[in-house]
């Protein structure tokens, strides 16, 4: 039995869920609100194993969600930031051409990020860039000034810690297993018993289509887990890096390529690559879960993908397993670069929206079913944009769910 009926009851701690909780506690402070947490902290999974970047807004169409979002949601999130002593720092990037053929795509990144109003974007020369990146090679890069890191993990916390202040509550050990609607309300089905909703938001992460699926909602657009590999630069040559060296992305390929993050503690990452992960939560080369991996190879729009990207698949997973290889990708910035100066580095977990058609769903997409709202793809910049994109939520569960009509607790 459950216990309390809860107003709105959202599944899944990770930056998403956390934001869309604490905006909506701060539009009607006393909704009855709880977080649904499978793992034993928040923000153990996408939160936790990102690059830190605070993203300027470049990449994205304009006009897209993703566009809109990022330049708002970093703005945002460096109020935040100051409001609460959460350390960032404004490092910059350059996205750095090493050849002719990618000029072009560099000048279309540049007009994107003036049409995005992404502030003091610059095109700049070999001799330029050497003093922005003192190490780093390049026939023209484009910087960004208005690019930055930062700790999501810290940023998480303080969520969580303003949902809790505000009177919400988070549930670790809560993962939803079943999903009914009955009477009125929906039972959530968790290990240590059931909990009771008016209206749910679905922010899962990597599970996103297996809780809509609970819901009876489409599999559509199914997630296909990829998991991104990194090396560390050796500590002593952390001043090597002085903020992000990025490639010129080739929009024939589905994923960025290698390049170079410095993180908040002043470590430095080079990375990712990006292959399939063997689980949905499978950080390691040797993480398998048999039922996932069929079920994604299984997968019509991951079969359509690897059929049409197989030899940029086969790379990806080379240089996987070989260093040498790895390293050859991060030269082509930094041609001083060895194999003594890189150590094994962390890993994350990409829940990658792929559509039956085997295209990546670029764009954030919420969806409505009933009193459910579906978060079904927020991949990079969702961190940058978490509180825009929080607000974007909340909007849609405003109008969905009537919550102006919505009795609070006094």
């Amino acid at each position: 039995m459950a216990e309390r009926t809860w107003d709105i009851a959202i599944i899944g701690g990770g930056i998403v869920g956390l934001a869309t909780a604490l905006e909506l506690l701060n539009r009607k402070p006393g909704l009855r609100l709880t977080i649904l947490e499978k793992e034993g902290q928040i923000g153990q999974h996408q939160t936790g194993h990102n690059s830190g970047v605070l993203h300027s807004g470049i990449y994205y169409v304009p006009g897209s969600l993703k566009a809109r979002l990022c330049v708002e949601g970093k703005e945002r999130l460096i109020r935040f930031c100051e409001e609460h002593g959460i350390v960032y720092d404004m490092v910059g990037k350059v996205i750095v051409a090493t050849d002719e053929e990618e000029l072009p795509r560099l000048q279309t990144l540049y007009e994107r990020g003036l049409a995005n109003e992404v502030p003091g974007l610059e095109l700049v020369g070999p001799e330029r860039l050497r003093e922005i990146e003192p190490h780093c090679t390049g026939i023209k890069a484009l910087y960004s000034p208005a690019t930055g890191i930062t700790d999501y993990s810290a940023v998480a916390r303080k969520y969580a810690e303003l949902i809790e202040v505000r009177g919400g509550e988070i549930r670790t050990y809560h993962e939803v297993t079943g999903i009914e609607r009955r009477g009125g309300v929906t039972q959530l089905t968790t290990p240590v018993g059931t909990v009771e909703a008016r209206f749910i938001i679905s922010c899962a992460g990597l599970y996103a289509d297996r809780v809509a699926q609970l819901t009876g909602n489409a599999a559509e657009p199914r997630i296909v887990p990829f998991r991104g590999d990194y090396y560390m630069l050796k500590p002593e040559l952390g001043d090597w890096v002085k903020g992000n060296i990025y490639p010129v992305p080739d929009p024939r390929f589905p994923f960025l390529g290698v390049h170079f993050t410095r993180r908040i503690n002043g470590d430095i990452w080079l990375g990712p690559n990006a292959v399939l992960a063997f689980a949905r939560e499978g950080y390691g080369l040797t993480d398998v879960n048999v039922g996932e991996l069929i079920e994604a190879l299984s997968y019509p729009g991951f079969q359509k993908l690897a059929t049409k990207f197989w030899r940029t698949g086969l790379e990806e997973m080379y240089r996987d397993v070989s260093k040498s290889a790895f390293l050859a990708s991060l030269q082509r910035y930094i041609p001083e670069l060895t194999l003594d100066d890189m150590v094994v580095g962390p890993s994350g977990v990409r829940a990658q929206a792929l559509a039956p058609d085997g295209s990546l769903v670029d764009d954030f997409i919420v969806d409505e079913q009933g009193d459910t709202l579906h978060v079904r793809n927020a991949p990079s910049p969702a961190a940058t944009s978490s509180l825009a994109i929080g607000e974007l939520i909340a909007d849609a569960a405003q109008k969905a769910f009537a919550l102006d009509k919505v009795t609070v607790a006094v």
